[in-house]
């Protein structure tokens, strides 16, 4: 597979999978893209999906993709390493016609209980298998909203020749979130950005468009910026469908996508670009509403990031959503004929909780309420259409919403809870390039024992000298 910009690269170029993979971002500031994305036909599909594990689809894929580049054992063991846990496809219902065509992909059963588990441990694996040294020093930055920045932690955590910065916004992520990146020390610093999500976004950009800085530390993404954590989140939209396939559903699939930064949006057209056969789209916002305002309106308006309960969907500027408009060459009725864009308000999120818990016993957290809603909406216009919600966070990760609309303490995963228990260390910085800067070069210096946000009773911030 050969790689492009948004932008449209100096002269046409490309670049490989393995160059992408430690650039991060394109040098001319767009985001790699496939040149061009190798379809299966229908036989080929059954042959390498139909009746198989996660892990075994999701190698049969990357085989196809990247089978040029990388050998297929390393592709094997990746996958194999990567996707130790199941993602299964569950029922939400049969209280009426809707209901009854409702599926939930649960994508929260990874070690941060969280989809960005899926893209960043593959991305993990393969910077290990296809590091150019020993040498050779990593630097991954990440810029998270919530769950992105515990799943590229976790993922490269102890990984030798690597050191993680995660940039996040000072209290605007929940504990249990916050827990799995400011508990680690080691190779992992913690950076509380003081401002929202989007200025997380704005500097890690901004760090690398410094050519001389990406240069010195080896600098590069592990935000859905980096196409090596997009590209395996096709894996599991090929699975749902090859699961629905197994059950005996031969009809069209729809999937309703919690959207925020939109890179699993982008992923999720990718594998239908690739030949799954699925029939649309919804992506499915909270008040951040941007892309279905532009999906309704054809104007494209970045707004201030609206703060709302499904937290990690609170970006007004999503840095993915080129990839979306150049998969469909900037054609605005293409779009539309595939994605049907929906927004939904904290009081309906609510509502949606409250009523999954109340007929089906299901804590559901709220970024999954938001793709139910938008799913369920939908689905009503589309007689005989199975659909898909991603569930993309375990309810715990959110208790301090759900348990007070279920009334019933939520279960934590037992590494959850011990994270929470532990102290937490960040240093908080203002949204300043140059004091970015100096963390990324002196990365490897700060201690871990580094004091942190003051959200947890427990903790201290830290501003550096």
């Amino acid at each position: 597979m050969r790689l492009t910009s948004t932008r449209g690269g100096p002269g046409g170029k490309t670049w490989s999978f393995r160059e992408a993979l430690f650039l991060g971002q394109a040098p001319d500031g767009g985001l790699f893209v496939p040149a061009s994305l190798p379809r299966l036909s229908q036989g080929r599909l059954d042959d390498a999906l139909r009746g198989r594990s996660f892990a075994a689809r999701a190698q049969a894929l990357a085989v196809h993709l990247l089978g040029d580049e990388i050998p297929e054992a390393t592709l094997a063991r990746a996958t194999e390493r990567a996707f130790d846990f199941p993602i299964p496809l569950v029922a939400a219902g049969s209280h009426a016609d809707v209901d009854s065509r409702t599926h939930v992909l649960e994508l929260f059963h990874g070690p941060t209980h969280a989809f960005k588990d899926v893209g960043a441990r593959f991305m993990s694996q393969m910077m290990a298998a296809l590091r150019p040294g020993a040498t050779h020093r990593t630097t991954v930055l990440a810029a998270t909203s919530g769950d992105t920045g515990g799943a590229v932690a976790q993922a490269f955590f102890g990984v030798p020749g690597t050191h993680v910065v995660v940039l996040y916004p000072h209290g605007r992520v929940s504990p249990a979130q916050e827990a799995q990146f400011c508990t680690l020390g080691d190779n992992v610093t913690a950076v509380a950005v003081e401002g929202t999500f989007d200025d997380c976004q704005r500097l890690a950009r901004q760090a690398f468009l410094d050519q001389a800085m990406c240069s010195e530390i080896g600098l590069t993404s592990a935000n859905s910026i980096n196409v090596a954590r997009l590209l395996p989140q096709m894996f599991y939209y090929a699975h749902a469908w090859a699961e629905l396939a197994d059950s005996g559903h031969q009809g069209d699939v729809l999937f309703s996508v919690p959207s925020g930064n939109f890179g699993n949006l982008a992923a999720g057209l990718m594998a239908w670009a690739v030949g799954i056969p699925i029939a649309g789209f919804v992506a499915a916002t909270n008040a951040n509403d941007v892309v279905p305002d532009y999906l309704a309106s054809g104007i494209y308006k970045p707004k201030a990031a609206k703060p709302t309960i499904s937290t990690a969907m609170d970006v007004g500027d999503p840095s993915n959503f080129p990839r979306v408009l150049h998969l469909f060459g900037g054609d605005l009725a293409a779009l539309r004929s595939m994605v049907a864009g929906s927004a939904w308000t904290d009081a309906q999120t609510r509502d949606c909780i409250r009523q999954a818990w109340r007929e089906r016993g299901e804590a559901i957290d709220p970024h999954t309420a938001v793709g139910l809603l938008g799913l369920h909406r939908e689905l009503a216009q589309r007689p005989g259409t199975a659909g898909v919600a991603l569930a993309t966070a375990h309810p715990a990760k959110f208790a301090e919403v759900v348990e007070p609309l279920t009334d019933c303490p939520v279960s934590v995963p037992e590494a959850m809870a011990r994270l929470l228990e532990l102290p937490r260390h960040a240093i908080v910085l203002p949204p300043d390039l140059d004091a970015l800067g100096e963390v990324l070069r002196s990365a490897e210096s700060v201690p871990a024992s580094a004091p942190s946000s003051d959200s947890p009773a427990h903790s201290n911030a830290r501003r550096p000298a």
